[in-house]
């Protein structure tokens, strides 16, 4: 597929207007995404999801927070985070309600599996890109 030089040029001096429609903050810090796989202990899957669920409803910051059942692993689960920065994500783990979680919740876990730090942009229930 070729590009005409009229359409190249076109879209080289339209890049200047693009860049102004969603100006960069420069002095806000970037989204801060975790995913992570967890193990409950075996048959104990629905029961930490229900202490996770009750520990993590009001987080300051965090502005996506799902629990999804892993389909191949009845003991596993996946937790995908969004947060408006990496510091909202440390503050969240000294709130009560997360201590309590995590206190609850431990004896339930089995162990750890893969965990991606992301840097989230945006997209659907996330603010526009920065």
């Amino acid at each position: 597929m070729r590009i005409s030089r009229r359409t190249t040029i076109s879209l080289l001096a339209a890049l200047p207007l693009a860049a102004h429609a969603h100006p960069e903050k420069k002095d806000s810090p970037p989204m801060y995404g975790l995913i992570g796989k967890m193990r409950a202990q075996p048959g104990q899957r629905d029961a930490l999801i229900a202490i996770l669920l009750e520990g993590t409803a009001a987080m300051p910051g965090c502005l996506s927070y799902v629990i999804a059942k892993d389909t191949l692993d009845a003991d596993a689960l996946w937790i995908t985070e969004a947060w408006d920065s990496q510091a909202s994500h440390k503050a969240s783990l000294s709130l009560p309600a997360v201590q309590a979680a995590i206190a609850k919740g431990r004896p339930l876990i089995a162990g750890f599996g893969e965990r991606f730090e992301t840097e989230p942009v945006g997209g659907q229930g996330l603010a526009s890109p920065r």
